[in-house]
């Protein structure tokens, strides 16, 4: 006889299992499902795992300077007692360079004095006071070394930066949906690990009904999440709610260099830093190495890969991220083995997360979240808990989007922003960080 749950929710990554614990926290009996052997194993494990407070969209903006607040105050968000080994908030700020890519920061500025976030302007001779090892030309558009005019300036210096204090980035990403995980068991939330599901099952009337798994065994409850991060297209595809999606999701593989850090100290006073002249993002990384991303300009090519069998060996996309943050840092090294993380980004067609109900009855999707939400990741499982909630309970999302309240920055956000019906946002980045 099939095991018997108010809602299955697919993944344990840091989403699926803050959308496990919310629901948890709301009365439901829930089961977290995912086919790796703990939490936060898959994409959340390769993480950058920044924090910042600042987004190209006045609702996403919002959303990042609510979640902040869960991260500052972890401990008590979980729930946990004194004493648990818990994930840390290297609260160091975040450093984005104002540069033509990005509009000089105008629009984030006007943005972030709408919303309240704090930040602060720098002139170019303030970052040279605290980065006497940069270099402030201006080298776009962003290059790769085998084309013309690679590392040669091209005109002027950058505009300053701003710097947001309120931001850094979180020590170990896989520790943290640990966390949440150990959390949600604590009020009676169910984990299941090694563990793949081969078939989701629905009613006659077409509603969900469960799942079965690979060993044979069945799970039902009339509620099911999609939270698989890189295999969401394909748990869409099972579920077979794709035919109304405007906004769909595919699997990216990204790259993320490690080098040595440049600078004596640079780690224990570093912080996050954006610069779209470049299209590289870093941060200090343990080990006191640098950890260096790109912020997938069109000069990057972007790999979509089967989440179930692609190349996890590095590339040469390693070293060309390399040595773009080399244009600005001169004396940075960059050693011939290579060190880093290869993992895969869930992403959405304009790279804004799809957090939604489904045609589906009772199938819901958090979604297109996986390299640009883990800052977001326990405020969004309580907001889809909320959505959900709401949604069974007669509230039809698709007509009447369900308003969620955050409580920390007191602003209502319309959950149908994030619609799987919604129209590309041409004023999203298209990216991790820029």
């Amino acid at each position: 006889m099939a095991e018997q749950f108010d809602a299955i929710v697919i993944g344990a990554g840091v989403i699926g299992a803050a959308v496990g614990l919310e629901l948890t926290r709301k009365g439901y009996k829930t089961v977290n499902i995912d086919k790796l052997p703990a939490a936060g194993y898959g994409s959340t494990s390769g993480s950058c795992a920044i924090i910042r407070t600042y987004y190209s969209t006045v609702d996403g903006s919002a959303l990042a300077y609510e979640g902040y607040y869960y991260w500052k105050n972890w401990q008590a968000y979980l729930g946990l007692d004194d004493g648990e080994d818990l994930a840390y908030f290297h609260e160091t700020g975040t450093m984005v360079m104002k540069v033509e890519e990005n509009g000089f920061m105008k629009k984030a500025m006007s943005i972030a004095d709408e919303i309240g976030v704090p930040y602060e302007e720098w002139t170019n001779d303030d970052i040279r006071k605290k980065m006497p090892h940069y270099d402030l030309n201006c080298f776009h558009p962003p290059k790769r070394p085998d084309q013309d005019g690679f590392g040669e300036p091209t005109g002027g210096d950058v505009g300053g930066a701003v710097f947001f204090p309120k931001g850094g980035y979180i020590n170990d990403p896989q520790l943290s949906a640990q966390n949440i995980r150990k959390a949600a068991e604590k009020l009676g939330g169910n984990f299941r690990f090694n563990a793949e599901i081969t078939e989701i099952r629905k009613n006659s009337d077409g509603s969900i009904a469960g799942v079965t798994l690979k060993d044979g065994s069945q799970i039902d409850a009339p509620i099911l999440v999609n939270v698989a991060g890189p295999h969401s297209a394909k748990v869409n595809a099972m579920a077979g709610a794709l035919d109304d999606m405007n906004v769909k999701t595919r699997a990216l593989k990204q790259e993320v260099t490690h080098v040595p850090m440049p600078v004596e100290g640079w780690y224990e006073n570093g912080f996050v830093t954006s610069d779209s002249d470049i299209a590289c993002y870093t941060r200090p990384e343990k080990g006191n190495f640098l950890l260096i991303g790109s912020e997938d300009p069109p000069c990057d090519t972007q790999i979509e890969v089967d989440p179930d069998n692609w190349d996890r060996n590095f590339s040469e996309q390693w070293r060309i991220q390399a040595l773009r943050v080399a244009q600005r840092i001169p004396s940075l090294g960059i050693p011939s083995v290579m060190k880093g993380i290869t993992e895969l980004y869930d992403v959405s067609d304009d790279w804004i997360p799809i957090y939604d109900k489904s045609q589906v009855p009772g199938f819901y999707m958090a979604i297109g979240s996986s390299g640009n939400q883990y800052k977001n990741a326990p405020v969004a499982g309580k907001m889809m808990a909320e959505l959900i909630h709401k949604d069974q309970n007669g509230q039809d999302h698709d007509k009447d989007p369900v308003i969620f309240h955050m409580d920390y920055t007191n602003r209502d956000l319309n959950l149908g922003f994030f619609s799987r019906r919604r129209e590309i946002n041409k004023d999203s980045t298209f990216s991790v960080l820029g």
